[in-house]
């Protein structure tokens, strides 16, 4: 009897002690919850910036241009893949890193949050992307994420306004300091400036208080990240519907979808070709390797094969080749000794070689005009498929560079529609192509401007003697 008394005293020695630690967890995110999103607002303002973009590429419309535009483009054809589900593969890889990516954001967040679940975001949006079961009933209709995105436009415009307010809050305070440390101005004239500061900076202090309130700034941690995780669990199940990938589409998005915009080319909406691309395996194995990790799957797959240009590390400079090119095709007549040498500088060792052997037994005479329109008609056809890669790798690579990786990407390029994923050999078999015909063209050029000034001068020289003899 002493021995059960004794553990039932311990018993609740131990029970108060959990509910004294439980009680102070409590106030301690009591007190949290008075603290708002603050500095972190123009951070959050670019999350839900990127949120925003990525459900409008998800679009109706922008996914009948991905399906009927974008992987029927005939450089891709030419250098990357004839496979439509590779491609198609590709596309849907890049927008669940995308996801991914934004997902990460939001978890750098949310550890500020009151609500448990928001707290577990990691977990649950992983389970979600894994299982695709939304057992907080976190997706949204597309009417109500349409309506979410509006509210989020809002905050964002207004963070991004309050932000050049504070800069000029910052500018007006530096003005005013630096006005009464002076020492230059007469007494009456420094007065009317501090006066005239002093004025200007409380109207600047008001206007700044009045965007924090409209803005992020005074929103909770709760709010916002609530905001977030609904958005980023819509556009992931969006995802999963218009390429095909998973079970149990929420009712709500399955109902907006039209036909015309869903991508997978089989009949059998819940099959999941595109996760783990044109694999050899069966379909029971991709969906085992879906279920396995769905983002991991997805990023293996937009791992560069080795004979691309981008396990090559090339792609950039090869676009960067090819617009230079470009530029002296569509102009050989202003391309001087110096600005050749430079293209040569550009030129990988594979291509040197490659346009060594081109030109042996190639004569030093370019001096037929069929044979230069011709070369001017085949380099425009291989500019015609070849450039709109190298432009797009310009454009992926400058929008997804370390100084704008917080603004809104103005465009819907993929990777796929890049140089990233081209055959190495066949891109720089096109190159040594171009460099050969551009070379003709530019021996063409020159030896009919030395040819024009020859007759210039010979015509000149008969004038002259002409006029001598008279």
């Amino acid at each position: 009897m002493a021995l059960e008394t004794w553990l039932l005293k311990v018993k609740t020695v131990i029970s108060h002690k959990f509910e004294a630690a439980r009680s102070n967890s409590v106030s301690k995110r009591k007190t949290l919850k008075k603290s708002n999103v603050g500095i972190l607002a123009f951070e959050i303002a670019g999350i839900m910036s990127k949120l925003i973009h990525l459900w409008s590429s998800l679009s109706d419309k922008n996914i009948v241009r991905l399906r009927n535009e974008s992987i029927c483009l005939e450089g891709v054809r030419r250098i990357v893949s004839n496979d439509e589900s590779f491609l198609l593969g590709l596309a849907c890889a890049e927008m669940a890193e995308n996801v991914r990516l934004v997902a990460n954001s939001i978890s750098r967040i949310n550890r500020r949050c009151l609500d448990i679940n928001l707290l577990d975001f990691d977990r649950i949006f992983s389970e979600f992307a894994n299982t695709g079961h939304d057992t907080h009933g976190w997706i949204l209709s597309c009417k109500e994420l349409e309506a979410s995105n509006k509210k989020m436009d809002r905050y964002v415009t207004i963070t991004v306004t309050l932000h050049k307010e504070m800069e000029e809050l910052s500018a007006i305070e530096n003005s005013f300091r630096k006005a009464v440390q002076c020492k230059d101005f007469e007494s009456a004239t420094k007065e009317q400036k501090i006066i005239d500061l002093q004025q200007k900076l409380f109207w600047q202090r008001q206007e700044v208080k009045y965007l924090k309130e409209r803005s992020l700034w005074n929103r909770s941690f709760d709010t916002v990240v609530s905001m977030l995780v609904r958005s980023v669990f819509t556009i992931l199940a969006r995802i999963k519907l218009v390429f095909g990938v998973g079970h149990g589409y929420p009712p709500s998005l399955s109902r907006s979808l039209s036909a015309s915009a869903t991508v997978h080319p089989t009949e059998n909406t819940n099959t999941c070709t595109f996760v783990s691309g044109p694999l050899k395996s069966s379909k029971l194995d991709e969906k085992k390797e879906m279920g396995s990790n769905f983002f991991e799957s997805n990023s293996r797959l937009l791992k560069p094969p080795e004979s691309t240009l981008g396990a090559a590390a090339l792609s950039l400079h090869y676009a960067n080749l090819i617009i230079v090119m470009e530029k002296m095709i569509k102009s050989p007549h202003l391309v001087g000794v110096e600005a050749r040498e430079d293209l040569y500088a550009m030129l990988p060792s594979s291509i040197r070689a490659a346009l060594r052997v081109r030109l042996k037994g190639v004569g030093f005479s370019a001096s037929d005009p069929v044979l230069a329109g011709e070369w001017r008609a085949a380099l425009g056809r291989i500019l015609g498929w070849l450039s709109p890669l190298a432009h797009n790798m310009i454009k992926w690579q400058s929008e997804r560079s370390f100084e704008r990786q917080n603004l809104v990407p103005k465009t819907n390029v993929l990777l796929l529609q890049t140089l990233f994923f081209a055959k190495k050999e066949k891109t720089e078999a096109a190159i040594a192509e171009m460099l050969v015909g551009l070379n003709y063209i530019w021996r063409f050029e020159r030896e009919m401007t030395a040819k024009a000034l020859f007759e210039c001068s010979n015509f000149n020289g008969v004038v002259m003697n002409l006029q001598n003899s008279s």
